[in-house]
């Protein structure tokens, strides 16, 4: 187990990176494809956040409750959730602005977009 973040290192790929970050990422796109400000992000990311350390402690380490608690853990768990939730909204509301306003916008990155000159 690797202390600082609660889980062992295939715990944590799978639980934090692949699972919640498909999660995030999916509400990422929810939120942009609803015209969401970007603010919303932070509470569903912090309750993602909550989700990933309840699933790590819940299925993982169900005899040591300080799992569940640890802030180290929580704190680099929600920032990687947090990152692929930004990455998605503004990957998607890029797709958006460029697809239904094609006359007045380029894509100048995956996440981002231009004015046409």
């Amino acid at each position: 187990m690797i202390p600082i973040l609660g889980a062992t290192l295939p715990v944590f790929i799978g639980i934090t990176i692949v699972l919640m970050g498909f999660t995030s990422w999916m509400t990422g796109q929810g939120l942009a494809r609803g015209w969401k400000p970007m603010w919303q992000l932070l509470p569903y990311s912090l309750l993602l956040g909550c989700a990933d350390r309840f699933l790590t402690w819940g299925l993982f380490n169900e005899e040591k409750s300080e799992i569940l608690w640890l802030l180290s853990g929580y704190l680099i768990d929600t920032a990687i959730i947090i990152t692929m939730t930004f990455l998605a909204y503004r990957f998607t509301q890029t797709s958006k602005m460029v697809s239904q306003y094609p006359w007045l916008y380029e894509r100048s990155s995956p996440f981002g977009w231009r004015e046409k000159r």
